[in-house]
């Protein structure tokens, strides 16, 4: 809200900026401000140290991911908003479909629009008040600048000699020369229609400076987002019903039918453009940038280089941050026609790649289920098996994984995580990142194809139409794979790309394997964290097998770092060499050089995160799952074929005993439940 007893005199104004209550910057200047002001952290990111910008990581659906785009975009910004290069470029965004361009952008202009609500930093404007007065303006009795121009800029042209301007500003509200020369870095000139009526004035007033400032009234520029002023946004029209006119603006009929002057370039409405709008200090996004037709472009090169609005001549300055999308068929067509590459010259292209981190993606995968309660056609609950985010998520990224010689899909997912992968280190995944870099074809680039987010939300959409979802009122997991191969057939028309995507699905089936297996196994002990405790129980057998202080009976004695509490633990050597067995390590030397490295993880990870568990190491969590599952259950065989064949009373009441840990402590349903038991039972998806 802004207050009733705000003075909006131009001299009150200028005391405001004077004394740090309002501010004059420019609109790189603001946004950089906008972000820098926050929390800044280092993260690592595919092995390499980034910056994570915490303003873009608040709110209910923040941006997730997007390091090194977010890295360029400020850096792009902090160098225009120092005068760098930058300030006479475009920032655009190209990549695939559904990878969060539009919604990074769209996320950009919100934190905008709020920051500039805030009094310090609201953008102000001025009008010409008492025009009637004057001749030549008919009925017309308030003007106001058509592109939104600080009343700072009206300060420093309101004389035709700089002295004159610049002694008024010391003059009214105090400036210092030091001062000056800093508000003097974002001089403009007036736009032609707010000159010339300030001519018109000052000839009316005889020159007198007071008199001249009574026709004038600051007002602070609207935030309403449906008026298009401080963000706006051009989608690209098809070619008929797109003009310059959507961007610059035209002659108003109705102005004209007032003005007598044909000369005042106020006849021209700019207003009716997107430009004007956004010309104080805002935001221009261009949605689909090179779809627009060739003589739009030419438009946006002159926009882009001078920051000018020019119509017949007349010109008006702007002071905009231009952004903007295009995907990658699009872009790749416009780069062809080599007769329009000064407007690529103009453009820093700024390369969107997908979500790689799985981890990541299962809060992207949260936003495409929906945060409101799901129901089926006949209004009755629906419930999400727990295992369906971490199954749609592990999907979707191995399909942006591009193939490697130094890393299977799943190391090269893991490593991507920030997880241990074996043996395999980060630099292994930077090194593949950097070779993949160098392709000129940049859909061949880390992360460049895949499923995209869109794509997600069909698959998600196609599961809960589905009839098993709807009868069995539940969102099984395991559906997501049949509808996301439905979705690869539907929708992805290159066939090396289905052929790829369609084998991924099948090693993200042989990952939600390994995951029923730890699941059934802590449903089996009635123990949600059963699993982790018997992979720490290995881990922390490895560590005591060669203490000093272990005894006969083989017990060890040890400190929890999660705890601090004393705690002891018999070596069980018959089970971790079960468990070494199912790692495939069948030689001594084998075996000692896996301990020394789980030994090493351990230092390195306890030391930073004291309740790192070593779940994220799939190896060693499916083997301990196997060396448990795999032995005998009360001599009725496997855990498999006691669940399989419920002939007998024990193994029925085993089934009953896991369906009810299933759903009392796991998060089940009945149906998820059952079906989760059945698929385990069978054969299917083992690696």
């Amino acid at each position: 809200m802004i207050k009733e007893n705000t003075q909006n005199t131009l001299k009150d104004h200028l005391q405001a900026v004077k004394n740090g209550k309002r501010s004059f910057e420019n609109a790189f200047q603001g946004v950089s401000r906008m972000i820098l002001e926050d929390p800044i952290e280092k993260v690592v990111v595919n092995g390499r140290t980034t910056y994570d910008f915490k303003i873009f990581r608040s709110g209910k659906k923040h941006i997730v991911g997007l390091y090194d785009e977010i890295n360029s975009f400020v850096s792009f910004v902090k160098d225009a908003a120092e005068g760098g290069s930058s300030k006479e470029m475009a920032f655009v965004l190209v990549g695939e479909p559904g990878n969060g361009k539009t919604y990074f952008i769209e996320c950009v202009c919100a934190l905008y629009r709020r920051f500039l609500s805030e009094e310090k930093n609201r953008k102000y404007t001025f009008r010409f008040t008492g025009m009637d007065q004057i001749s030549g303006y008919g009925k017309l009795s308030v003007i106001e600048s058509q592109t939104y121009e600080d009343p700072m800029i009206l300060a420093m042209n309101l004389f035709e000699d700089a002295s004159a301007n610049k002694a008024f500003l010391a003059e009214a509200a105090g400036f210092t020369d030091r001062e000056i020369d800093i508000v003097y870095e974002n001089y403009r000139p007036l736009g032609a229609c707010s000159g010339y009526i300030l001519n018109d004035i000052r000839t009316h007033t005889g020159g007198d400076v007071n008199a001249m400032l009574d026709f004038v009234q600051i007002v602070p520029v609207p935030l309403i987002e449906s008026l298009g002023t401080i963000t706006g946004k051009y989608p690209a029209k098809d070619k008929i019903t797109s003009s310059s006119v959507d961007l610059l603006g035209e002659e108003s009929i109705q102005r004209m039918l007032h003005i007598t002057d044909t000369n005042n370039p106020y006849r021209f409405d700019l207003r009716r453009g997107a430009l004007a709008r956004v010309a104080g200090g805002g935001i221009h996004f261009s949605d689909e940038i090179f779809k627009n037709k060739k003589d739009l472009i030419q438009v946006y090169l002159g926009v882009i280089q001078n920051r000018v609005i020019e119509i017949d001549g007349y010109k008006w300055p702007i002071d905009t941050l231009i952004l903007a999308t295009s995907n990658n068929s699009e872009f790749n067509r416009f780069l062809a026609e080599k007769e329009e590459s000064p407007i690529v010259d103009r453009c820093r292209i700024c390369y969107v790649s997908h979500n790689t981190d799985y981890r990541l993606q299962e809060l992207l995968t949260q936003y495409a289920i929906g945060s409101e309660t799901k129901t089926t056609f006949s209004k009755e609950k629906l419930h999400i098996d727990p295992n369906l985010n971490y199954a749609a998520s592990v999907a979707v990224t191995l399909t942006r994984i591009p193939r490697s010689e130094k890393l299977t899909p799943v190391e090269t997912m893991k490593l991507a995580a920030g997880e241990v992968a074996g043996e395999k280190s980060i630099k292994t995944l930077a090194e593949v990142i950097d070779t993949l870099g160098q392709n000129p074809d940049i859909t061949k680039r880390f992360g460049q194809k895949g499923l995209g987010q869109r794509n997600l939300g069909r698959a998600i959409q196609l599961l809960i139409e589905s009839s098993e979802t709807n009868e069995g009122k539940c969102m099984f997991a395991y559906d997501i794979f049949k509808a996301l191969e439905r979705i690869v057939l539907d929708y992805v028309t290159e066939e090396a790309d289905r052929g790829k995507y369609l084998e991924d699905l099948k090693i993200a089936r042989g990952l939600y394997r390994e995951r029923i297996m730890t699941e059934m196994f802590n449903a089996y002990m009635d123990e949600p964290m059963a699993i982790k405790k018997d992979v720490m129980n290995y881990v922390n057998m490895i560590i005591g097998i060669d203490a000093e202080n272990l005894g006969p009976d083989k017990m060890w004695k040890y400190k929890d770092p999660q705890t601090g509490e004393l705690k002891a633990i018999k070596i069980d050597e018959r089970f971790i060499k079960s468990v070494e067995e199912r790692l495939e390590l069948k030689t001594e030397e084998q075996r000692e050089t896996f301990r020394t490295a789980i030994r090493k993880i351990y230092g390195q990870k306890i030391s930073v995160n004291p309740n790192y568990d070593f779940m994220d190491n799939l190896e060693l969590v499916k083997a301990v799952t196997e060396v448990r599952l795999k032995s005998d259950i009360a001599g009725a065989g496997s855990l498999i074929g006691a669940l399989a064949n419920r002939t007998n009373e024990e193994n029925q009441k085993l089934y009953d005993r896991m369906l009810t840990t299933m759903e009392g402590k796991l998060e089940y349903c009945p149906t998820c439940a059952q079906k989760t038991i059945e698929y385990f039972c069978t054969q299917e998806d083992e690696n």
